[in-house]
């Protein structure tokens, strides 16, 4: 079974503590924990560990590149998120993982693969539908080897509580990421609220002592917090899609002799009312880019995109997900300006990544 250490939605909410103070994870609780005795020293054990340690520079390299692969696949596709953060699991850690034990037995006999998450990615969105939107993206860009919607799961089952989406992930790019060729990392998407819930439970239950009668109690108050998270969740996506909808085209007047970051957001808000929207930071960038090519007002803006075909260029892009208003601005000046665009001093690092756009929005359609 794959993340095993984030599956805290499959816990009863009843079930805070029993009067003894919590043990730490991996300690043995039931039949399930640490091997004691010789077992724990058991050689092959050992040598997973030692191999482990020594893979400890590789796997940390890897780890960067991962968040580097998944923050520009989500630059790339527009798609809004709070922060794109990565772990590589310690010696210590994954140690403890390898001796545990159910029944007498290894859980994992083979812990360097079948310990799963050596390099975890955390993905925090804003709203919920973007959760679902990073999910499709590493989808289509990825290969998927696991996939579980934990809060999914408790929602079937009833309940409220952990709610985050966790996929196992591998790359077969060997040319652009040679590095992650054969390095899985365990990505787990949520929302900045789902985050919050998980962070502070996690804190409570694994790293406090909670008497036997204030158990119950802290039990319900997690479990109403969780449905209350949900609710603001929806929340939130609602407020941004009515915001969304009322948008005017343009209604603020820059100071600057430029587009600025706020005036786009707000013209791009009404200008693509069906996309979703960008991360705060690409709206200042694109706003860059739009100086260079000596567009100076929104008026001018709006005057250039009545040039381009958006239907047809959504055709030619194939977006499999919500494309944010930045990655849609995006597209529509590379299919006005074509090679001058893809040259411009803001784009120089991306510029392959511009050429293949190009090469889908001048294919003739089939």
């Amino acid at each position: 079974m794959v993340l095993r250490r984030y599956r805290r939605g499959s816990r009863s909410p009843g079930r805070l503590a029993r009067g003894t103070p919590r043990r730490r994870r991996g300690a043995c609780t039931g039949r399930l924990g640490a091997m004691s005795g010789p077992e724990t020293q058991a050689e092959p054990v050992r040598e997973a560990v030692r191999a482990y340690a020594a893979r400890q520079p590789q796997l940390a390299a890897a780890t960067a590149g991962w968040v580097t692969l998944i923050r520009t696949l989500l630059d790339d596709a527009g798609i809004d998120y709070l922060s794109v953060t990565g772990r590589t699991k310690s010696v210590a850690s994954f140690a403890a993982k390898a001796n545990r034990a159910l029944d007498g037995r290894l859980v994992y006999p083979d812990p360097l693969e079948q310990v799963t998450d050596q390099i975890g990615v955390r993905v925090i969105t804003y709203v919920h539908s973007d959760v679902a939107a990073v999910a499709e993206l590493l989808d289509d860009e990825l290969t998927i080897l696991d996939d579980r919607d934990l809060g999914e799961e408790t929602a079937r089952a009833g309940r409220f509580g952990y709610a985050s989406r966790h996929l196992l992930v591998r790359t077969d790019a060997a040319e652009e990421h040679p590095e992650l060729v054969g390095e899985r990392a365990s990505v787990q998407v949520r929302t900045v609220l789902q985050h919050a819930w998980a962070e502070f439970e996690h804190d409570i239950r694994y790293k406090g002592n909670v008497p036997e009668d204030a158990a119950a109690d802290l039990d319900r108050r997690f479990t109403l917090a969780a449905g209350l998270i949900e609710l603001a969740d929806r929340e939130f996506a609602t407020i941004r899609e009515r915001i969304q909808a009322a948008a005017p085209g343009s209604t603020a007047e820059a100071d600057a002799d430029h587009i600025v970051g706020q005036e786009l957001a707000t013209f791009l808000a009404g200008h693509y009312s069906d996309a979703g929207w960008s991360h705060t930071d690409h709206y200042d960038w694109i706003a860059g880019l739009l100086a260079e090519l000596g567009i100076d007002s929104v008026d001018d803006l709006d005057d250039l995109l009545t040039s381009v075909d958006a239907d047809a260029v959504i055709r030619r892009m194939g977006y499999r997900y919500p494309a944010g208003a930045v990655r849609r601005l995006d597209d529509a000046l590379l299919a006005i300006f074509g090679e001058q665009y893809v040259t411009l001093e803001g784009n120089s690092h991306r510029v392959p990544l511009l050429r293949a756009r190009l090469e889908k929005l001048t294919t003739p359609e089939g």
